[in-house]
């Protein structure tokens, strides 16, 4: 028995222990929650016996109190930034931002100018020729990057680099890399619809698509001058073909989550790589839950751009719609942000950091209120924790439609939100048993996976680095222009043949019943 128990153990070893280690380049030129995904993918490489160095670029909102810069004993960091000047004049207008977005204010434009201040910074990390210069020389095998910033995929093919794009949201814009999206099901980039279209909705999300191609090139223009200026005439790459480049695409969702629809081989779907087993909380966070008993708590956190701006009109509205509740709330707000003549209602307490995690994981939660970003979304999902969206800017407003018609919970626009209604919506979601159901379900399929999402990303990566690409995995219609994926050329043909076939009958009946009108003729004379 002894001998056959070492046999299992060492086959589980050489399963779970890559054949060969491999240098890997992560590229995190954002912050927020950019970077604790990245971080923790870093992390999960070394642990697998992987050589990795994340290029990190400082001066945006990183996670503070969270000890993730650098972790001890495991990947390397090479720090990058802008200049200070700039970096201040970006986070005031960033700031501005946030307000905007708190205030319902989200829009196209400032969206394009937000992707114009990474293309700037995009500018200045390819001016660094001593950093491109030591990033060369380390010989990577392969870069894992952060898809959503355009720059990434220029730095991975500056430097020559094999690379696999991660995106920390859910199936977007996904036409972008071809893969299959019928219009009839599939919803479009803030269309805020759901698969199950009726005519009107099916007809939104065909103009919305037209209209996203006119957008997407004015959100990429900003990166064309970058790359006309960093890479010499002949090699220089489009965005659009540095996106169908990769040798996989992984992105931060799952079918517990997302609307059911096709994939392509080299798309993987890793959804909740932030979520994990409960530790347990902190004493002073656990001698605050446990004052109000059986009601239990909510937590609130709405991202780490917008945990630290002063609207008080809105701070005012939520501080006063939680103190109609009998739960505790932990609220994340930064104490220095807290407007001064505003006291926190007797069940509020307030957090620089909270454990999410940890929190919702906790028997006692009861519900997330959060901005519908993805990781919260998938931790809502992993731990059973209804929520209550009150989505900003981005992807947030489509994920919460998802939540929505998924069970986990319902949204409110922060334009919208009154202490009596946002009261209301809370306990509805607490004491209506519908919305724990919904959440247990969708956590039975989510945990339920075969694989854990950051083995699922090992596995691949390593088959890709193991097979020399992920060339096998790309479909053809990669290589095809627009016209010959969407069949135009063949419908134009077909078309055009029918009308010179219909054409074609029209003039011959013509000619026909002429010859009989004729003939008709010549006989009666």
């Amino acid at each position: 028995m002894a001998s056959k128990a070492l046999v299992l153990v060492l086959l589980f070893l050489e399963q779970s222990i890559p054949s060969e280690s491999a240098k890997i380049l992560t590229v995190c030129l954002m912050g927020g929650s950019h970077y604790m995904l990245l971080d923790e993918i870093s992390h999960t490489f070394h642990e697998r016996g992987h050589t990795v160095r994340m290029l990190l670029q400082m001066g945006t909102p990183l996670i503070k109190g969270l000890n993730y810069v650098g972790r001890p004993n495991s990947y390397q960091i090479t720090q990058w930034s802008v200049s200070e000047e700039y970096i201040t004049e970006y986070n005031k207008w960033f700031f501005e931002k946030q307000k905007e977005f708190l205030q319902g204010r989200d829009s196209l434009s400032g969206y394009i100018h937000f992707m114009g201040q990474l293309a700037h910074q995009c500018d200045y990390l390819l001016g660094d020729s001593e950093l491109k210069e030591s990033l060369k020389q380390e010989k990577f095998d392969i870069a894992l990057l952060d898809a959503f910033n355009p720059c990434s995929f220029l730095v991975a093919e500056w430097l020559g680099l094999p690379y696999v794009a991660f995106f920390p949201g859910n199936l977007l814009n996904v036409h972008q890399i071809a893969l299959p999206s019928p219009l009839s099901y599939v919803p479009v980039y803030r269309s805020q619809l759901s698969d199950h279209m009726d005519f009107w909705g099916r007809t939104k999300n065909v103009l919305m698509f037209l209209c996203s191609s006119i957008a997407e090139r004015h959100i990429q223009a900003p990166f064309h001058s970058v790359i006309q200026k960093h890479f010499r005439t002949g090699v220089q790459p489009s965005l659009s073909d540095l996106y169908r480049k990769a040798e996989l695409w992984a992105f931060n969702t799952d079918f517990s989550l997302e609307f059911p629809q096709p994939l392509m081989p080299n798309t993987l779907l890793v959804g909740g790589l932030l979520s994990k087993p409960p530790e347990p909380v902190p004493q002073d966070f656990e001698e605050f839950i446990s004052k109000f008993g059986e009601a239990g708590f909510v937590v609130v956190t709405l991202g780490s751009m917008v945990s630290s701006v002063p609207l008080s009109e809105l701070l005012q509205e939520m501080n006063a719609g939680f103190a109609l509740i009998p739960q505790a709330v932990i609220w994340r707000y930064h104490h220095s942000q807290w407007p001064e003549d505003l006291q926190p209602a007797a069940n509020v307490k307030l957090v620089e950091w909270l454990p999410q995690n940890d929190l919702l994981g906790h028997p006692s939660a009861r519900l997330l209120v959060t901005h519908g970003g993805q990781n919260s979304l998938m931790q809502a999902v992993y731990h059973a924790v209804p929520v209550l969206g009150i989505p900003l800017f981005g992807d947030q407003f489509d994920n919460m439609v998802r939540a929505e018609v998924k069970g986990l919970g319902l949204a409110l626009e922060a334009t919208e939100l009154r202490r009596e209604g946002f009261a209301h919506i809370m306990k509805r979601l607490i004491t209506d048993k519908q919305y724990k159901t919904s959440a247990l379900a969708l956590s039975v399929i989510h945990r339920s996976h075969p694989l854990p999402p950051g083995q699922r990303l090992e596995m691949w990566v390593e088959h890709i680095l193991q097979s020399g690409g992920g060339a096998h995995l790309r479909t053809y219609g990669l290589q095809q222009p627009l016209y010959q994926q969407y069949l135009i050329d063949v419908i134009l043909v077909l078309v055009a043949s029918l009308l010179l076939l219909l054409y074609t009958l029209i003039k011959m009946g013509r000619t026909v019943n002429r010859m009989i009108r004729n003939t008709g003729k010549l006989k009666s004379s």
